[in-house]
């Protein structure tokens, strides 16, 4: 059971499109619950709201139901525009880590799959140039920024320990090897690297098939809520 918006929208076409290149029939359904997911079927659902990440865990953990279900597997994803500028990250993590927790005592044999926040690029041109005379960050250093901050604490409570996709890290790197970022005052923060966009925010046709190809390998070797029911 997959929480998303538009971003997570991406990462199932590349997904689809995966499938579709290697032959293999997937099952990608939206539903309105974790409890309406289908056997072998991939469901997901667009949880509300975008600019409101605390509404968005709640929505979530409504979603995933007051008690114990069948999913294998459980990922919520927020927006780029859910961490913004002005974003307590360290509230914000705190939060989410208390839902997942929650979530997990209610559904033990759930497998919880950790996302970072996704990028966006950093605003170029003469806009920025100005913006860097007066004294001021270009658009999109700051939000990043607080992203990175927010995907810092999330790879330091769960990398390692459990499953975790790390989208901010897909994004940032270029076809190359290389880190995408942008520098102002003497700080570099990662960002969406622009040969995986066509917008600056959202991925294209080779960012969604690079960051599905991530997310199934990680699916292929998360432990599923049928390994779990087996081994208690």
């Amino acid at each position: 059971f997959f929480g998303h918006q538009s971003v997570g929208m991406n990462v199932l076409d590349g997904v689809r499109q995966l499938a579709e290149i290697a032959g293999v029939a997937v099952q990608i359904v939206e539903v309105p619950t974790a409890s309406s997911v289908g056997a072998a079927s991939f469901g997901h659902a667009f949880v509300p709201e975008n600019g409101d990440p605390l509404r968005k865990l709640q929505s979530f953990a409504s979603a995933m139901g007051q008690r114990s279900n069948d999913v294998d597997v459980a990922i919520l994803k927020f927006c780029f525009t859910d961490i913004t500028a002005e974003t307590d990250v360290k509230s914000l993590f705190s939060r989410y880590q208390s839902t997942i927790d929650q979530l997990r005592a209610r559904n033990p044999t759930v497998t919880f799959v950790h996302v970072t926040a996704p990028l966006t690029e950093v605003q170029g041109g003469i806009k920025a140039i100005v913006k860097q005379l007066l004294g001021r960050a270009p658009y999109g250093f700051v939000e990043n920024m607080r992203r990175e901050e927010y995907n810092a604490l999330l790879r330091q409570a769960y990398r390692g320990r459990e499953p975790m996709f790390d989208l901010a890290r897909i994004e940032s790197t270029a076809p190359d090897g290389t880190i995408a970022t942008a520098k102002w005052k003497g700080n570099s923060v990662p960002v969406l690297s622009p040969a995986l966009t066509d917008d600056g925010s959202h991925l294209n046709g080779a960012g969604r098939l690079r960051a599905a190809r991530e997310l199934i390998s990680l699916l292929a070797v998360a432990p599923a809520g049928s390994e779990a029911k087996r081994a208690a």
